[in-house]
């Protein structure tokens, strides 16, 4: 299988966060995610709730980044 470039997790990440580019932590999706992993309630996430989960589980992070850029690919090998 051929890689991809970072783009597509940069893309997923521009996507994630929109409305909320600068202040990643007051995306609805991100906040979302954030409750089903760490079971911290969405509504009380604080910028340093959000930046002390993102560099305790960096490789988690970059390991879903990599996982969705495989489905991506499986999804596009689907169009012919």
């Amino acid at each position: 299988m051929m890689k991809a470039p970072l783009g597509d997790e940069i893309g997923f990440l521009w996507n994630a966060t929109r409305g909320n580019r600068l202040r990643p932590w007051r995306s609805p999706y991100l906040r979302w995610r954030l409750e089903t992993y760490s079971g911290q309630r969405a509504e009380s996430v604080r910028a340093r709730d959000f930046w002390n989960l993102f560099w305790k589980e960096k490789r988690q992070l970059f390991r879903f980044l990599r996982w969705t850029r495989e489905i991506k690919s499986y999804s596009k090998s689907g169009d012919k």
